[in-house]
């Protein structure tokens, strides 16, 4: 499906996803326009004449079809409180009643408001516990998220099962992505709500010494940049032969948190005189890692950037925007 002449509807248009994805449009689709929604947290930010944003409560039925309608397809990026491992620690309630809101009011105005494509920004929160790289048929509905994230986890798994319903029962066509640790330009850099690279990030521009580490340098992930993410979702919004379906979107490649460290103190130019990992911080569960194969053989993508490279990249515009960029 060519998204030129299409009116596409981006959910959370002003968050790291969100405005990834907007710029990503921007620059493949010449011929198409944008309708951004956005809350409170943080204003537009991003100006071109194919772009109108609309200030709209997701979790209002009323103003969830003010804000699709007219659109041909959307893209769901919106979360409510977003955060990194202290938040999933301390505050794990935060996301779980406005994100099932959000994302099941949406489904119900695209519905009503005929927009008969979508790509749901999912979360790999809905996976069990694991030893090894997971492909999507590996979810266990016999077995509980990860503890830190059971209550978000459930919520994301019951979202998926909503585009399932919509689509078997309505025609509606979508597709789901369970997303990796996304980061890149545009994220959190708040130390009380950042992801781990963005926090470290932070830390090592600012030159911290002793350079302090939450958790412990054998603690992995699986992440990926925020462009290289963005091209995965508007490709699959773009592939109209694919009705319904559920993705793992990441980079495929496991990344320690001593890698980040090393990467975050290489590209800031800051050698700390002393590291220390912090064990009794925060932290979830120790090990996540995605088989992304199924998407890389649907769309024939992979990663533009490496881990070091996403990296360097984000601390370049952190440095060009700090002045500016709070979130």
């Amino acid at each position: 499906m060519s998204l030129d002449g299409k009116l596409i509807f981006v959910a959370g248009a002003t968050g790291l996803v969100g405005s990834n994805v907007v710029n990503e449009i921007l620059e493949r689709h010449p011929g198409a326009r944008l309708r951004g929604g956005f809350y409170s947290h943080t204003p537009p930010f991003i100006r071109n004449e194919r772009i109108e944003y609309v200030y709209a409560d997701l979790t209002s039925p009323e103003e969830c079809r003010m804000a699709v309608q007219g659109c041909d397809c959307a893209i769901m990026a919106a979360t409510a409180n977003a955060g990194g491992a202290a938040t999933a620690v301390t505050y794990p309630w935060g996301r779980v009643t406005d994100t099932l809101v959000m994302n099941a009011r949406l489904l119900e105005a695209f519905f009503l408001e005929h927009v008969r494509r979508v790509v749901c920004l999912g979360s790999i929160t809905a996976y069990q516990e694991y030893a090894g790289p997971i492909c999507e048929d590996a979810l266990d509905l016999n077995q509980d998220p990860h503890p830190a994230y059971f209550g978000i986890g459930w919520v994301v798994r019951f979202i998926e099962k909503l585009c399932q319903f919509w689509h078997d029962r309505a025609g509606m066509e979508t597709l789901v992505v369970r997303a990796a640790n996304v980061f890149g330009p545009y994220a959190r850099f708040d130390p009380s709500t950042s992801n781990f690279i963005p926090a470290l990030i932070r830390r090592a521009v600012d030159r911290a010494d002793p350079f302090e580490v939450w958790g412990s340098p054998d603690v992995t992930r699986d992440v990926i940049f925020s462009k290289d993410f963005a091209e995965a979702v508007v490709l699959l919004l773009g592939r109209e032969e694919i009705k319904h379906d559920v993705f793992n979107v990441g980079s495929g490649t496991p990344t320690t948190v001593a890698d980040a460290v090393s990467w975050a103190l290489k590209h800031a130019g800051h050698q700390p005189g002393q590291i220390t990992y912090l064990p009794g911080k925060p932290v979830t569960n120790r090990f996540r890692a995605l088989d992304c194969s199924k998407v890389q053989r649907a769309l024939g993508w992979q990663p533009r950037c490496t881990v070091e490279e996403g990296i360097r990249a984000t601390s370049e515009w952190w440095v060009q925007n700090r002045h500016w960029w709070k979130k």
